[in-house]
């Protein structure tokens, strides 16, 4: 339970952006709380409102200016953080009336922008309030990071300039963070950060101590130790082993050793893989290892291993010198690769990125001429793979529950392992009992499908 205190200050925040920055605000929110502070849900009943910006594409800064403008116009005591606090000068030529302006991942700067602006209250009990972690996903899952910034230069990206080299947690921090957050309820672990194939690299795969073992920081003995974490026995659901899904994996050789992990169940079948593009000449412009025919041999590979593995990926599309062979080639690739989720699109020039001043650039229409053909191509694909499921029983966890319809039934919204949340696809089931909570995992019989969505009722 939560206590507020009547004097109790309130910080509201916007989160924009990727998992990794709804990291970063789930942070900040956690310790705002231990100093004393309280969540507001609204612009009105805030003190100061927290705008954790994205700075990675120009559409996404708009869209971060934009969110300024609105928390400044409804409540007007704002302090900005996030990948675009980096451009402090652009936000302040535009917003004057900021209080202040944070790069990403600077929690002590921000949390002491927030005292700042709204000393917390001094009142005699509030070190004796419990103040749980919070949380900006639904209870049942949680994006765990593993690691700051990257090492990569690619062409497209200035996520090195926004947040700097590949900086790895402790093996043990992490784990202790995973298995609290089992502890408390997470049905599902999100695995991220900007590489999480490189996890460890930067301080040399050191081991640490964990329970009565040493465990490298390492990415198939970090996933290897999150397979085998398991719901207390002593909450519902106790002895459960929680999903345990995979982001951002470059296709190094080492990620062949996580494979059978997921043939043994303790890892979810899927594997969140940038590919980016299939065309050597468009790969080598962005800087990225044009092995796009080792990589048809290894998915071949991984589902012999593990039939069910779902692999997603993203493209970009009109890279500047991109030809219609290039792309013709990527359309022939994703024939043979048959990914099952994919998502795409259209290049935007970033300030500051080293593609800016490539030769070649696609008009605007031929971007979206391709874009069309390249989701057009991918949801024949996934049509195709998910009518195959249908007959098939399936795991589903449930992220939503719908209030009973004329007939008094009530239906149900969840994921498959194959489907993140918020960018895959969706279970959509039917007459479902009352009784059905999010985050109860129950199997499904698929009955219908659709290009990205499965439907089904409670096998039973």
């Amino acid at each position: 339970m939560t206590i507020e205190l009547p004097d109790q200050k309130r910080v509201g925040m916007v989160s924009l952006g990727c998992p990794k920055a709804l990291v970063d605000s789930e942070r900040i929110l956690t310790r705002l709380r231990a100093d004393g502070y309280a969540m507001s849900p609204d612009y009105a009943g805030a003190d100061v409102v927290l705008v954790n910006t994205c700075g990675f594409l120009d559409s996404a800064k708009e869209e971060s200016l934009a969110a300024i403008g609105e928390a400044i116009a409804e409540n007007g005591r704002v302090i900005v953080t996030g990948c675009m606090g980096e451009e402090a000068e652009t936000i302040r030529a535009r917003f004057p009336q900021v209080l202040a302006v944070t790069g990403a991942h600077q929690y002590e700067a921000v949390v002491e922008a927030v005292h700042e602006a709204a000393p917390p209250s001094q009142g005699p009990f509030v070190d004796l309030i419990p103040q749980p972690d919070v949380k900006l996903t639904p209870r049942h899952y949680s994006y765990l990071k593993i690691s700051e910034g990257c090492n990569h230069a690619c062409a497209f990206c200035i996520i090195p300039q926004l947040r700097g080299k590949l900086a790895s947690r402790r093996v043990d921090a992490v784990l202790r963070e995973a298995e609290k957050l089992v502890a408390a309820g997470t049905k599902e672990l999100l695995v991220i950060s900007q590489d999480t194939s490189a996890y460890g690299v930067d301080i040399r795969h050191e081991s640490r101590m964990w329970k009565d073992r040493e465990v490298r920081a390492h990415m198939t003995d970090l996933a290897r130790e999150l397979g085998q974490l398991r719901t207390p026995a002593n909450v519902p659901g106790g002895g459960q082993a929680p999903w345990v899904r995979l982001h951002y994996v470059y296709p190094y050789p080492h990620v062949d050793a996580v494979i059978p992990l997921m043939a043994e169940g303790l890892l979810t079948p899927y594997l969140d893989i940038p590919f980016q593009h299939a065309s050597p000449s468009v790969l080598k412009a962005m800087k990225r290892p044009a092995n796009e025919a080792k990589v048809l041999e290894r998915l071949k590979s991984w589902r012999e291993i593990c039939p069910d593995i779902a692999v997603r990926s993203s493209f970009v599309v009109g890279f500047p010198g991109e030809t219609e062979a290039d792309f013709q080639y990527l359309l022939d690739w994703l024939d043979e690769a048959q990914l099952d989720r994919v998502g795409a699109f259209r290049f935007e020039p970033v300030a500051g990125a080293a593609a800016n001043d490539l030769p070649g650039t696609v008009p605007e229409a031929v971007k979206e001429e391709r874009y069309a053909r390249i989701m057009a191509k991918t949801a024949a694909i996934s049509a195709a793979k998910l009518q195959a499921k249908i007959g098939r029983t399936l795991p589903v966890i449930i992220d939503m529950v719908g209030e009973p319809d004329e007939d008094g039934d009530i239906g149900a919204t969840g994921r498959s392992q194959a489907d993140a949340p918020e960018i895959d696809g969706a279970v959509h089931l039917r007459e479902v009992p009352a009784s059905l909570q999010p985050g109860d995992i129950v199997q499904v019989t698929i009955e219908d499908a659709d290009e990205h969505d499965l439907f089904g009722a409670i096998a039973g």
